[in-house]
């Protein structure tokens, strides 16, 4: 049975409120566990069917796995790095060969961490508030295997969010108390990101669709394509053909003459910015 989830809107500061949890956001991908008469089916935030990507997955340690759905955050965990790693994570959503599958899942295994609980027991649990789903989440469900319990704490948003610093999440989830489970986005569930900032040089656009290359400290560091006003796209288009050092088919390069204040949520191996976003042109 596929739910259609729940999602945060986005806050930019953490707070404290008696009447909030708040959750480390793992670095991962929404997914969906639903049990049918004991059959196992795993769902993407869209609705796709990903059972057979993840076999790891199809063992359950709940007390009663007959009918049940799960709300939860999937991840891989690099064991070198002591990090998430959300590009292996992708190369596992790609995996369409069972052999392929099967050695990935023991080389690099999947977690789900699990914050909710939809159904069980053949009830629908979705109009009770979320104290109570989680109160069943913790009774029902056994840290094992390739599950585990996304923890939670009460009220002190803003020391909580603090001590994650340094720690292998991207921000924090805040959610209503009283809350019930309301398909799309909703006021009663807040995501409060951990941005890292930056001043990144211009130093080539694209031909074809927008985007702006971008370098820190001299080091490739990916395209940046979100957050750019109107103005600010034609200010720099009046001022790169000033600059221009050469083209290929896909761009033409700058002098990094320009810099642009972003914000990013890490950096992926290969030096790129994680999901950048424009902020304004650096002073």
């Amino acid at each position: 049975m596929f739910i259609a989830p729940m999602l945060p809107e986005r806050q930019e500061e953490p707070f404290d409120d008696e009447g909030f949890l708040f959750e480390p956001m793992i670095d991962g991908r929404r997914l969906l566990v639903s049990v049918d008469r004991g059959r196992v089916r795993l769902f993407t935030r869209g609705g796709t069917d990903v059972t057979l990507q993840y076999p790891e997955l199809h063992r359950i340690p709940l007390a009663d796995a007959t009918d049940a759905v799960l709300d939860g955050e999937l991840a891989c965990f690099a064991t070198e790095t002591g990090m998430f790693a959300p590009e292996a994570l992708a190369e596992r959503f790609r995996m369409r060969k069972p052999l392929q599958i099967r050695e990935a899942a023991m080389r690099r295994p999947v977690r789900f961490f699990a914050f909710d609980l939809l159904r069980y027991e053949g009830r629908d649990l979705r109009e009770l508030p979320l104290e109570r789903r989680r109160a069943l989440l913790a009774t029902a469900l056994e840290d094992r295997g390739a599950y585990v319990k996304l923890p939670a704490v009460e009220g002190c948003g803003r020391a909580f969010f603090d001590a994650m610093a340094g720690k292998p999440f991207k921000g924090m989830a805040a959610k209503r108390k009283s809350s019930r489970y309301v398909e799309g986005r909703a006021a009663d569930w807040r995501k409060i990101l951990r941005y890292r900032y930056a001043n990144a040089a211009i130093v080539g656009y694209r031909k074809h669709s927008f985007g702006w290359l971008l370098e820190v400290d001299r080091q490739a560091a990916g395209v940046l394509e979100s957050g750019v006003p109107a103005p600010y796209k034609q200010a720099f288009g009046g001022v790169s053909r000033t600059i221009e050092t050469g083209e290929d088919r896909e761009y033409v390069y700058v002098r990094p003459a320009i810099e642009a204040r972003v914000r990013f949520l890490g950096r992926l191996p290969d030096g790129r910015l994680r999901k950048p976003e424009f902020l304004g042109f650096a002073e």
